[in-house]
This record gives structure tokens, C-alpha cells and sequence, in this order.
């Protein structure tokens, strides 16, 4: 069986070569296994050591205070933590947050479950085909009993930026927290929380080349105290997440996050090129439309709904020749449409044949022109599916 081209980063990554030696160094006797925690010998020293170091790591990346990245499973418990965290505190008030439409399912679950609660939760509605919220549909939505704002930095399925500076100082000027979902923007796009006025974001591993299972929250130093403990047990993490640290994964997410802080720009450029190369190649073979911002994107993303009569045998072949997604991987086992696409408007079947490429660190541009030139010639072949979109 061939390998398939693999296109889908935005749901995983691999973990890079240099990472797993970091991880493998802190899993034997002769390396760094001991618990963090144990302060009373050499060996829980030296766990400890890593660890700071890693937190050092994270907290370079996103302009933070080591002593602001507490360590979580990955950014869905970040997610939790930061939305319930502070939801507790203002329980028996009913308070007010705003998200939006196409945040991940771990920020829309979360919302749902604090609506059951007694919490108001505005949905703003991202801008018509390319998913941006702005600043002014925030302040629009901010009520006087307002307490936190949540909107990710770089959507998972289109890859629209979000302009979270602006939208922050807002956040800041009305006296309200401000979260973020950043787990699809570190290591690609420039991330400071002073400069944004961020007070709670969150990380995964697993996105930036790192291991699964590991995550972090920046939570800002004068916020803690605001933030309402999860999960209780030892008191762990500045008393915010109980737990034994996972020094293997922690010590991998953190030298991932370092490579990427150093190839960011590089990094870039180069995706950029491969992206644009893909988008051309597909406008020649049918009609397509781009979902996402034209401009105010990262280079990872290329999110496209075919929309001519070939879209089910493209949206087919592609899927026989790439590893690639129709939406986000916490939904790829669900039939329906993306929620995201559905809410840039558009229709269920626009949405049907809808493909996600998401681009990394070992895509070449002989993968590109590969698959380009395999489509190309699918579509000469006579039993072609054609389908006729309405």
C-alpha cells in the first residue's frame, strides 16, 4: 500500500527527530525519571531542572513569565480550565460571556455546559466566507455584566487570523478577561500576551511537533488568584492543577516549542509558497472557492469547497491520493458538515465537498505537484464520478 501524502498538520504533527531525543533522555534510570515533585534527592532535582526549563521554553514563545505556564493534558484541558476556572468564581452571579460561532468544540461544549449553569453565552457570528471577528462585533456583544471573552487566535479549519491585539485592548478598556485559543497559532504566527492583553491562553504539544498528551495554559500572574482549581489533588501547579508532571512530555513540548520559535519566519515563507502553489493548481482543474481570509491567514492552512461539476470526484481522488481533513479532527468521525464552513455561510453541500490541506514541516513541493498532476489526470479518465452541484 502507498503512503499517502500527508496534508493534515492542523490535526497532528510529528514529533520531530531532536524532540524525541529530549523525551527518551527522561524516561530510563540513566536519564531524568524522577518526579519533579520529589525535592528531597537528586533525582527529583533533576526532573525538576527539565521542567523549569521547559516552562522557560513556553513562556519564550508567548513573551510570558515562566511562573504564568501551568502544565495541562493538552489544550483541551486548557480550554476547561480557563472557561470553567473563571466561571466559577461568578457562578451565583449569571454572568455573560462572548465566544463565537467556529471556536473548536472544546470551547463551544465548554460554553454549552455554563449555559446549563446559568451562564449567557453570545455566539458572535464570524464574517460571510472568511470566518474573521472583529473587534467591533465584540464590543457590540459586551454587556455590564460581561466577564470573559474567548476567541481562538488562528482558526483549526480555515486559518484565519483573529486580531486579537484589537480585541484585547478592548477587552482591557472594559475591564474584562481575555482568553485565547492559541493551540493552532504557536509556532506560527508572533504571540505576546502583554502586547495583546491576553490573560489566559491556551497551548498543545502535539500541534507544534511535539508529544500528544501534554499542554499548557498561560495564566497571567494577577488572574490566578481568579482562577477556580479543576482538578484538586496535591496541589500541584501553583495550586491551579493537581498531578504528577509528565517530565518526558513536558521536556518535548518545550524543546518543540523552541525549534519552532526559532523557524517561525522561516517557516512561513516557505509554507506560504507551497500554499499558493496548491490554490492555483486547484482553480485550474475546477471550480473551487477559497474558504478562509484571502490575506489575514497563516501559511498552514488551505481550506477549499469545491463547487463545479467534477467536486465529488475531486473531493474523492484527493482523499485516495492525501491524508487531509474535511473539518477538524474532534469532528472527522461525525457525518454532518463542518460547523465552522457552515457558519461562513456556506450551503450543507458546498460544505460536503469541502477539503482541508494543512501543510508542515516535511511537505515539498514535489508532494504539491504530485498530487496536482494526479488530479489532472483523473480528471481525463472517462469514468470519472462527475457530480453536478446545484
Amino acid at each position: 500500500m502507498n503512503k499517502l501524502i500527508y496534508l493534515d498538520y492542523a490535526a497532528t504533527t510529528p514529533v520531530l527527530p531532536e524532540v524525541i531525543e529530549q523525551v527518551v533522555q527522561c524516561l530510563a534510570f540513566d536519564g531524568h525519571f524522577g518526579n519533579p515533585a520529589s525535592q528531597s534527592h537528586h533525582y527529583g532535582w533533576d526532573a525538576d531542572k527539565r521542567v523549569r526549563q521547559a516552562r522557560q521554553q513556553i513562556a519564550d514563545l508567548i513573551q510570558a513569565d515562566p511562573s504564568e505556564i501551568i502544565w495541562t493534558s493538552g489544550a483541551t484541558e486548557s480550554n476547561n480550565l480557563a472557561l470553567k476556572g473563571i466561571a466559577a468564581q461568578y457562578q451565583q452571579q449569571k454572568k455573560h460571556i462572548i465566544t463565537s460561532q467556529i471556536e473548536h468544540k472544546a470551547i463551544l461544549d465548554t460554553c454549552a455546559a455554563l449555559a446549563q449553569q446559568g451562564f449567557e453565552v453570545t455566539y458572535l457570528q464570524p464574517q460571510a466566507e472568511t470566518g474573521l471577528v472583529t473587534a467591533e462585533q465584540v464590543a457590540a456583544a459586551i454587556q455590564p455584566n460581561t466577564v470573559l471573552i474567548s476567541l481562538m487566535f488562528v482558526n483549526n479549519e480555515i486559518g484565519t487570523l483573529t486580531d486579537v491585539a484589537a480585541i484585547g485592548a478592548l477587552a482591557k478598556q472594559h475591564q474584562i478577561l481575555f482568553h485565547v485559543d492559541a493551540a493552532q497559532a504557536a509556532g506560527k504566527t508572533q504571540i505576546d500576551v502583554d502586547a495583546c492583553h491576553i490573560d489566559l491562553l491556551s497551548l498543545s504539544g502535539h500541534k507544534v511537533y511535539g508529544p500528544k498528551g501534554i499542554g499548557a495554559l498561560y495564566v497571567r500572574s494577577e488572574v490566578q488568584p481568579q482562577l477556580e482549581t479543576q482538578i484538586h489533588g496535591g496541589g500541584h501547579e501553583f495550586g491551579l492543577r493537581s498531578g504528577t508532571l509528565a517530565t518526558h512530555q513536558i521536556v518535548g513540548m518545550g524543546a518543540a516549542f523552541q525549534i519552532a520559535q526559532q523557524k517561525l519566519t522561516t517557516e512561513q515563507t516557505r509554507l506560504a509558497v507551497l500554499r499558493q502553489q496548491l490554490w492555483q493548481g486547484l482553480q485550474q482543474l475546477d471550480d473551487v472557492i477559497l474558504n478562509g481570509h484571502p490575506e489575514q491567514h497563516v501559511a498552514n492552512y488551505l481550506s477549499v469547497s469545491f463547487v463545479g461539476e467534477h467536486a465529488n470526484s475531486l473531493t474523492e481522488k484527493i482523499k485516495q491520493l492525501a491524508a487531509v481533513s474535511s473539518s477538524s479532527a474532534c469532528n472527522s468521525k461525525n457525518a454532518a458538515p463542518s460547523h465552522v464552513l457552515l457558519a461562513l455561510g456556506r450551503s450543507p453541500e458546498a460544505a460536503s465537498y469541502s477539503i482541508r490541506f494543512s501543510f508542515g514541516a516535511y511537505t515539498t513541493p514535489e508532494d504539491i505537484q504530485f498530487l496536482l498532476a494526479q488530479l489532472k489526470v483523473h480528471l481525463t479518465q472517462p469514468k470519472a464520478n462527475f457530480f453536478v452541484f446545484n
